[in-house]
């Protein structure tokens, strides 16, 4: 027995979704690349006084890396409860867990105030951001992927991937006034922790938008589906449990396909504030600038990048991004190595150009790859595992690889490693443009999210 199919998102309801899952996202990443753009430019000075200028850079970056960490955790908890519960409640939780930390971020005593604890309770706070995104990004893309029209769900579900260009816009934007208006003494005394206290008003703003918008109809017939099976066959099986039986290979390909959308992502955006003010002399807010400029560009072209893959396939326009970026990554460090405005900005927008073109696509190839009851933990468990391993130590492996060789080469080819490896597993991975949410997984085994009686398994089998 299955539940009708749900009646297709009226135009309104499917953009108020939309705008749900975007506003929602864009006040995480915001709270996220607030925190990556002041460990390059004050955390080192506030909190890790005592080492040298690099090496605070080093330690800062650090610290920043440890959000990273935290975001696997966040993936198998807010994965497991929203396969369990549903997409809505866990990202209204994501959304004040994370707007929380930003903002005691902000109330933080410094080093000269508390001495070591201070570095201690910001990393605590990183924790909790980090946690916070691991379960934000999965909920967030499934709820526009699953409401949709299917035809299209390449460009609606890579609308809450513009969150992430939209959440660097607003905190490089803000940071940037900051620096411009203020003197870099006024900055570091007081003017860093305006970004971090604006995150209040902007969760309020968050939360009462996603508590208007409706869970998920792919979920709700799946949940009534898996009910149905489990009073019939047996005990429901973990969503995690599920993902690793019948999904492994599909986490992989998600894993590989992260390395260099997110290794060249982070050196785009975050090591590039420490090399154009170290290497190429380029003054903090000329590089601020052209960040700010390059991510509008990027928000603007990954709807289209979205919509390429729905006439392509998603395959197709990820290769594009992975080996473009690959290839940009020698003239990009040599265009920041002239010093000039233009040239800075030119490198920074063909960066995140191409990048777009592996993010816009992410959402419906990684939500297309799961079966629902499966779903939020498997795209959740692949996209941030690999972040581990991906973006978390790229700028700390960048700004190690500069001070190590004083050059930008070895980065490079950091960047062209990691883009060989995503062609290699994007290559390798089926295309999945055509394939309907609604369906259970591919093995067949009613969405793997019940354990079958041993009588139904040797039924199935034969």
């Amino acid at each position: 027995m299955s539940s009708p199919a749900a009646a297709p998102p009226t135009p309104n309801n499917l953009k108020r979704i939309v705008a749900a899952s975007l506003i929602g996202t864009t006040i995480e990443w915001y709270d996220f690349f607030l925190y990556g753009s002041a460990a390059a430019l004050v955390f080192n000075k506030l909190f890790f006084p005592d080492s040298d200028p690099l090496v605070g850079t080093l330690l800062s970056f650090l610290t920043y890396a440890v959000g990273f960490a935290a975001r696997p955790l966040g993936a198998l908890v807010f994965g497991h409860y929203g396969d369990r519960l549903g997409r809505k409640k866990l990202l209204v939780l994501s959304l004040l867990m994370m707007g929380g930390a930003t903002f005691a971020i902000g109330l933080l005593p410094t080093h000269a105030a508390i001495g070591s604890a201070a570095p201690v309770l910001l990393t605590v706070l990183r924790l909790v951001q980090g946690f916070a995104l691991g379960g934000e990004w999965g909920g967030a893309v499934l709820l526009v992927s699953e409401h949709g029209d299917a035809r299209r769900r390449g460009f609606w579900a890579s609308w809450p991937q513009t969150g992430a260009p939209a959440g660097q816009l607003l905190a490089t934007g803000v940071l940037s006034l900051l620096t411009a208006v203020l003197s870099d003494s006024a900055f570091e005394a007081w003017g860093w922790r305006i970004p971090f206290l604006l995150s209040g008003v902007l969760v309020i703003v968050g939360l009462w938008i996603r508590l208007s918008v409706d869970e998920s109809p792919v979920f709700k017939q799946a949940l009534e589906r898996a009910e149905v099976r489990k009073a019939d066959a047996g005990t429901e099986r973990m969503p995690v449990v599920a993902v690793l039986r019948h999904h492994w290979r599909d986490v992989l390909v998600a894993m590989g396909a992260r390395m260099a959308e997110n290794i060249s992502y982070y050196v785009i955006t975050a090591f590039i504030l420490v090399y154009a003010t170290t290497s190429a002399g380029v003054s903090k807010q000329t590089a601020l600038n052209a960040v700010l400029i390059a991510s509008a560009v990027h928000f603007a072209v990954i709807p289209a990048w979205g919509a390429l893959s729905d006439r392509l396939g998603r395959r197709p326009v990820y290769l594009i991004g992975a080996a473009g970026v690959g290839l940009w990554m020698f003239p990009f460090f040599a265009l920041i190595d002239t010093g000039g405005f233009g040239s800075l900005l030119l490198a920074v927008t063909v960066g995140l150009v191409l990048h777009g073109a592996m993010y816009a696509p992410q959402a419906a190839f990684f939500s297309e790859m799961f079966a629902t009851r499966m779903r939020y933990s498997g795209a959740s468990i692949g996209a941030q595992f690999a972040s581990v391993a991906a973006g978390a130590p790229a700028p700390l492996i960048a700004t190690a690889l500069l001070a190590d060789h004083g050059s930008s080469t070895p980065i490079a080819l950091y960047v062209i490693a990691a883009s060989l490896l995503t062609v290699v597993a994007v290559a390798a991975a089926e295309e999945t443009r055509h394939r309907d949410l609604a369906d259970v997984a591919p093995s067949g085994d009613a969405e793997g999210s019940v354990e079958a009686a041993p009588a139904a398994q040797d039924a199935r089998t034969a």
